[in-house]
């Protein structure tokens, strides 16, 4: 149900790309796309998760029934830095800053003839460096749509974290991770700023599990990280938006 309503709301957004040519002119902000540079700040939720692949020795185990990944609702909080690429549709944006977040794991372990439940809570926080690709769709007014896509890598400081002795059993991550993205928005044109409303999907590429001698990293044989992130994006004309002054354009 829920692929359904997201391919649904991807054709909408699609639609409107492809047939939103005829603009009239904009009101707000008119020439923000020629200035080559702007600036400003994203916050926003992110929804973090796994995706787990079970060994082939998962099936041979003693003590673990089953592992299932339960996803946590977190914090994002960016810089951003855009480009436009001029006499084009594209802009080339970098937007480091912090992904906090957490994901929990829980075990249905057997010993002797009961079973039993053990959740592992697994904290991240990102130091985050996405590099994306905007193409941006017809104005109208003061609202335009746009894809993104790109890819990053993200720095986890908490992966080294010490593991308490009320935590154990506990497994851990690797410290570095790399991503694909691809998201979709809306940009709304202000008086003095622009405002933008993005979704976006980001999935990991390699392995994050850190392997030990217990059967709890025996049973997967990979397990990549993966988010959904929903982002609020204040950006200027140019740095000057930070001082409230009367810039348009």
């Amino acid at each position: 149900m829920k692929i359904k309503i997201a391919s649904f709301l991807v054709f909408i957004f699609f639609t409107r790309l492809g047939f939103s040519q005829e603009s009239t002119a904009p009101t707000n902000l008119p020439k923000y796309d020629v200035i080559p540079l702007h600036f400003g700040m994203s916050l926003g939720f992110n929804y973090m998760d796994f995706t787990i692949h079970n060994s082939s020795a998962f099936w041979v185990l003693d003590s673990i029934y089953s592992v299932e990944n339960i996803p946590q609702v977190g914090l994002n909080i960016n810089i951003v830095s855009n480009y436009n690429i001029p006499y084009s549709n594209f802009s080339l944006r970098f937007l480091p800053g912090l992904n906090l977040g957490q994901r929990n794991l829980e075990y249905w372990v057997k010993k002797d003839t009961t079973y039993y439940s053990h959740t592992m809570k697994i904290e991240s926080t990102f130091l985050d460096f996405p590099i994306l690709l905007e193409y941006k769709g017809a104005r109208i007014n003061n609202f335009r749509p746009y894809l993104i896509a790109g890819g990053s890598f993200k720095i986890d400081l908490a992966s080294q974290k010490r593991i308490r002795d009320d935590e154990r059993p506990k497994i851990r991550l690797s410290r570095l991770s790399y991503y694909y993205e691809l998201g979709f928005g809306t940009d709304f044109f202000l008086e003095y700023f622009k405002f933008a409303m993005e979704l976006k999907y980001v999935v990991g590429i390699n392995n994050v599990l850190v392997r030990d001698n217990t059967q709890y990293t025996q049973a997967i044989e990979r397990m990549n990280s993966k988010m959904l992130m929903l982002s609020f994006t204040f950006e200027g004309s140019d740095i000057r938006i930070f001082k409230f002054g009367k810039r348009k354009g």
